[in-house]
């Protein structure tokens, strides 16, 4: 490996920093953004064909919704109409034709069919073809001749009892034959004579239209025949999906396809849905198609013009690498003349180099080294007097600092020479204080950095507390107490002693009453509660919240309380936040402050 890059470095080496900076931006820069911005712009592209064919989808899915509900309001009308034995009476009675004031009374108080029309806007006629001679056509009982028979929608229904949804003419207004209606036709049997009719409910498509109008895609409804009954385009209306370009299968099998097709050498995206109502033979098909190119126009035209913007954003730039890399080696050329000047001996050239960037400090830095060579040699004699007397002041600094330092082991035999001699001579309170003083420094001084347990910790107070009471005398009472399950919980060193001289010192030093120090250790659950109360001075809220702000201060203040901060701020990093000290307090009754710290953690 090192190998292979070893004449790569060098080439690069030996390349000028002007066309270095333009390769690093075309290879690092302009090379990566380009690519990014063609897989962005594919994927915008992508995204949006995608949504859109998830939104034509949807959109099939309501329309089928909405059309359903639609079909089921003939479909119940038909339903209601099978038992209709009025309907019955009314197209299978033999009628006189020297008495037509019969058949005129028949059709005149026989309304269900007019009503069911005004009742559903859904409907828009209701038609019953019967084998019947003595019927005259009201355009609602209708005669089954011959050529009536003939036709297919008849044959169908007349094979079995069932509904098929078909587009048929529309025989209410003969002046329009060739106008068709999505219509329902079933087989109505009467039980009482034992024939059989045909009954078809035209559908009002106004409705069906207006719904696909709103439609953001070209969306048309066809029966099983293929013939469109319904759609955005009402032109396309009557006319077949082979007509329009969809050479797509529709059948009663076929319920939800998405697939691409091209139309008249245009991408389009089709969605097919079958419905068929329930206790229905055929149904209807929805389809909706959207070109891909009209739908990744937007996002092929925001990617061309974020493409452009890119293009033109990396030429600027590369403008200007190109112009500062010209401006940096030109500079570094003329500072590159100025130090062959002095290397030639020149010592009174001076570097003139606009500029307060990095190639301008090094100017400045080559105008102050010509200074400080010709002033060398003064400087040699300068400087060898000036570490002589350095050398002096520091072995005077060192043996006064040897000179006041001490022995620790001398402080720990000096102090205990004064408590054997106090002892002797009956002080046996002067003794213990001196005894306790002695115990309670070597302690600090083994502890360093280590944890310690709480009984350990405890110890050291006690001790620190006898000598306040000796101090102090009967002014001070102290209580310690602390739980067997919190003795061996480990802690750092030198955490609870502060907080006892911290209630001593500003809670009872200026008391003229008895004061008292009580602590106590309590564990909880996971946890050990550790607090310190005093009945000394306390506090005023406004004293206790500037306490509170100072011992969380980062920085050391003037008023900040060093003893109490350094507590805080070691709970603070070994446990937490949640572990800091908590200080309450009231003017005149004394302070309280307490922690927690977890009871299985060791050092």
């Amino acid at each position: 490996m090192r190998r292979l890059t070893k004449p790569f470095v060098r080439w690069l080496n030996d390349m000028k920093i002007r066309n270095k900076l333009i390769f690093f931006y075309v290879i690092v820069v302009m090379i990566p953004v380009l690519i990014v911005g063609l897989i962005v712009i594919q994927y915008f592209r992508q995204d949006a064909l995608e949504k859109a064919t998830e939104q034509t989808e949807n959109n099939v899915q309501r329309i089928k919704t909405q059309i359903e509900n639609q079909l089921n309001v003939p479909i119940s009308v038909s339903n209601q109409l099978l038992l209709d034995r009025d309907m019955e009476r009314v197209a299978t009675t033999i009628y006189s034709e020297s008495n037509p004031i019969e058949l005129v009374n028949a059709y005149r108080n026989y309304t269900d069919f007019t009503d069911y029309v005004r009742a559903y806007s859904e409907i828009k006629s209701i038609q019953l073809f019967t084998d019947n001679p003595t019927l005259l056509d009201n355009l609602q009982f209708m005669n089954a001749d011959s050529e009536v028979r003939a036709t297919n929608w008849y044959e169908q229904a007349m094979k079995e009892r069932t509904i098929y949804w078909m587009y048929i003419d529309d025989m209410n207004d003969p002046s329009q034959a060739a106008t068709k209606q999505l219509s329902l036709v079933r087989q109505i049997f009467f039980p009482n004579t034992g024939k059989r009719s045909v009954l078809v409910i035209q559908v009002d498509t106004d409705y069906l239209n207006q719904l696909l109008s709103q439609e953001p895609f070209d969306t048309m409804v066809a029966d099983k025949d293929g013939y469109i009954v319904a759609a955005k385009d009402r032109s396309s209306i009557g006319k077949t999906l082979r007509d329009m370009g969809f050479q797509v299968t529709v059948g009663d099998t076929e319920r939800e396809q998405t697939f691409e097709r091209a139309i008249d050498g245009v991408d389009y995206q089709v969605s097919i849905n079958t419905l068929i109502p329930d206790s229905s033979k055929s149904g209807l098909t929805i389809i909706s198609a959207f070109s891909a190119a009209s739908i990744v126009h937007d996002a092929n035209r925001i990617g061309l013009i974020g493409a452009g913007l890119i293009v033109f954003i990396l030429l600027m730039a590369l403008l200007a690498v190109y112009f500062n890399s010209r401006l940096i080696s030109s500079r570094l050329n003329k500072l590159n003349r100025n130090l062959n000047r002095v290397a030639e001996g020149d010592l009174d050239t001076v570097s003139r180099i606009d500029g307060h960037d990095e190639i301008g400090q090094l100017s400045e830095q080559f105008n102050y080294m010509v200074v400080n060579i010709k002033e060398l040699m003064n400087q040699v004699y300068e400087a060898s007097e000036a570490n002589n007397r350095l050398e002096v002041m520091q072995r005077e600094i060192k043996l006064k600092m040897l000179a006041s330092q001490i022995n620790p082991h001398f402080l720990f035999n000096a102090l205990e020479s004064i408590r054997m001699r106090a002892h002797i001579q009956g002080e046996k309170d002067i003794a213990r204080a001196v005894q306790l003083l002695g115990k309670l420094i070597r302690r600090n001084l083994e502890l360093g950095n280590r944890h310690t347990s709480l009984k350990n910790e405890l110890d050291m107070v006690r001790s620190y507390l006898d000598i306040q009471k000796f101090r102090h005398g009967d002014r001070l009472h102290y209580e310690l107490s602390a739980g067997e399950d919190t003795l061996d919980v480990m802690l750092p060193p030198l955490i609870v002693q502060p907080l006892v001289e911290n209630a001593i010192v500003h809670g009872l030093e200026n008391k003229e009453t008895e004061g008292a120090v009580i602590l106590h250790a309590v564990r909880v659950g996971e946890e050990v509660l550790i607090d310190v109360a005093d009945n000394g001075a306390g506090m005023t809220p406004e004293r206790l919240r500037q306490v509170e702000e100072s011992i969380r201060e980062k920085e050391e203040s003037e008023e900040s309380r060093i003893g109490l901060r350094n507590v805080h701020q070691r709970l603070v990093m070994t446990y937490g936040e949640e572990c800091g000290l908590r200080i309450s307090s009231e003017l005149g009754k004394g302070t309280q402050i307490y922690f927690k710290i977890p009871a299985g953690r060791d050092e």
